[in-house]
Parts: C-alpha cells; structure tokens; sequence
C-alpha cells in the first residue's frame, strides 16, 4: 500500500511506500528534507505533522518523545505513513543551511575507472550522515592539517556511501599513496564537508547546459541524478570534454541517461585524440563545442566543474553568445600546493 505525502508550504508531493520512512521516500523523490544521524538520536528532521497518521513500530525513535508526538511533532528518519500526510518542512535549498561537519570515514571500496582515476567509496559512522547538496565536495584532512578537497559524485538520497572520482596528480601527496596501494580498502580517514556553493539551483525553469572536464564529471553526475530523482524534466545537456577516448572513464553511464531521458543530451568531445583512438564524434575543447552548438545562451542555466582554465574560457566565452553571468556556476578544480 502506498500513501501520498504534501509538504507546506511549497507544495511538492511524492508517494510513500509503507516500508519507506518519509525521510527516506523524500530524498529518493529528490527532496532536500533537513537530516542529521538518520539513526533517530540527533533529532534533526523533527518536523511538524499538520495531517494524517504516523507510526514508528514498537518504540519511539530516542530524539522523539511521547510530549513530542502529542504536539504533532514527527521524527521523520523513523516515521512510517499510515495514511495520506501533509507536513510542515523547510526544505533546504542553499549550501548555508548544511551543518558542516568533521568525521571519520573508511574506505569501503576502492575501483580504477581508468588508468588515472580511481572511485573511492567512503562509510560514514553506523551512526552518522552528511548531509549535502548534489554537487558539493568534501575536504579529506590530512595529518599534517592540510585540506585536499574532492567532489562528491553521488546524489544526496544515496548518501550511506560517499563516492569520490580521484584522478592521479604527479606528486600528490594523497593521491600517490592511494595509487600505490598506501590507501585502500579498510582505511580510515577523516573528513570535512559539505563544502562548496556548486549545487543545482532547484528555483529555476530555465533548460541547463552541463560542461565537465576531466573528473569534473564527478560533481555533474551527482547533480544530474538528483535532478532525475526529482523528475526534473527542463531540458539538460551534457558537454564532457577529455583529451583521448580512454579518459571518457563512464561514458556508459552517460549513455544510458541519454537512452532513458528524452529530454538529456549527451555530447562528449576529446581535445589530443590519438591513434589509438576509434572515434567519430567531436573533437577540440569542449567550451568551443558549445559556442558551436548554440547561438544563444541568454535563457540557460549554466554549469562547469574541472580544470580552471576550462572553468574561466566558458566564462568569458559564453558572455558574447549572451549568457547570463549570473547563471554560471561553476567549481574549478584548484591543485592544492604545500
């Protein structure tokens, strides 16, 4: 059986399951309800139940009290739905109303995508969670205090795992220990987020153009899932530009967004392809793939994430076809130095 849920004051609904809890069916329709531990201890996602009927098994959750439930108050990590509901939340839209916080994480998995990126899949505390906006990054502390920042490649309601796309940096000093086996699986790290203002503006109508570079993909796949999560459905296109074939490390996966979604396209384009290279598609930078493809760019939403050199042509290139400053957002991919 399944129940619908209405958030006030903004109106959004989604379905509920009745195994799901409402935290849990918000995020996956791609809500940013508030949240902390979703272990029912913090209390961060107590919110107001102006309709309907909740449950919550045999035990209240510990951060809920039976005072609480007499107000109205729902712990919503908890809370299953006995009927159609109507709650009282302020959904989180800007990076300011995340709590940052500092935890300790293990390397749960780590997979080379291609000969220069590895995915390292990170677990938070049993008791813990971060929350983030699609798009953010997270800082892992070194133990000298020195920050080497990652963005995270997942979207929020898939957050019992962090997902980094780590590309190798010639004398980094964490990416070398991890591409040479120093950090793997079963490591422990520390680390510190959200962080960063690169996250999809969910207040617009206006179609997006996503422009990555390298392991910019990262940020844009967590932001581009979150907004199928959330049934987005303006227009998105994707630009991803890499030097050769081998560097494009999930084109498969930007694939199969463009086979399932007729509204996304997917428009990949190599810089210094070589001979080895088997390839049809567009080639040169992929900021000029883009002046090619649209004479006016005064009604989009514009999004960059990768090397600053990228990051800083779009800018100044895409003003002369009209864009709107305003509307370029971007996160460019600073080398940390000692």
């Amino acid at each position: 059986m399944s129940f619908t849920v209405t958030v006030k004051p903004s109106n959004h609904q989604f379905t509920i399951e009745e195994n799901e809890t409402i935290l849990d069916a918000a995020l996956n329709n791609g809500l940013s309800f508030p949240y902390g531990c979703r272990s029912g201890v913090c209390g961060a996602c107590m919110n107001k139940v102006l309709e309907g009927e909740l449950h919550y098994g045999d035990d209240l959750p510990p951060a809920l009290s039976a005072d609480d439930v007499a107000a109205g108050m729902g712990l919503f990590c908890h809370a299953y739905a006995k009927s159609d509901v109507v709650v009282e939340v302020k959904e989180v839209v800007t990076s300011n109303e995340i709590p940052l916080k500092n935890l300790p994480v293990r390397v749960a998995s780590v997979e080379k995508l291609s000969h220069d990126v590895m995915k390292v899949m990170l677990r938070l505390p049993e008791t813990e969670r971060m929350q983030f906006l699609a798009g953010q990054y997270i800082d892992i502390l070194m133990p000298d205090n020195k920050h080497r920042s990652f963005s995270l490649a997942n979207a929020p309601h898939e957050d019992e795992l962090l997902e980094l796309h780590i590309r190798h940096i010639d004398g980094g000093r964490f990416t070398d220990k991890l591409f040479n086996g120093e950090v793997g699986e079963k490591s422990i790290l520390r680390i510190e987020g959200p962080h960063g203002g690169f996250y999809l503006r969910e207040d617009s109508a206006r179609p997006m153009i996503f422009i990555a570079g390298g392991t910019g993909f990262a940020p844009v796949k967590g932001i581009i899932e979150h907004a199928f999560a959330e049934g987005v459905t303006r227009p998105i296109y994707l630009y991803w530009g890499v030097r050769t074939r081998a560097d494009l490390y999930m084109v498969e996966l930007a694939e199969k967004w463009a086979a399932e979604h007729t509204d996304f396209q997917f428009v990949p384009v190599l810089s210094e392809p070589t001979a080895a290279c088997i390839w049809d598609g567009r080639l040169g930078y992929v900021t000029d793939a883009i002046m090619q493809d649209f004479d006016d760019l005064s009604a989009y939403d514009l999004y960059a994430s990768g090397a600053p050199a990228m990051v800083y042509a779009g800018r100044d290139a895409f003003v002369t076809k009209g864009m709107d400053r305003e509307r370029y957002y971007s996160d460019a991919f600073e080398i940390a130095g000692d």
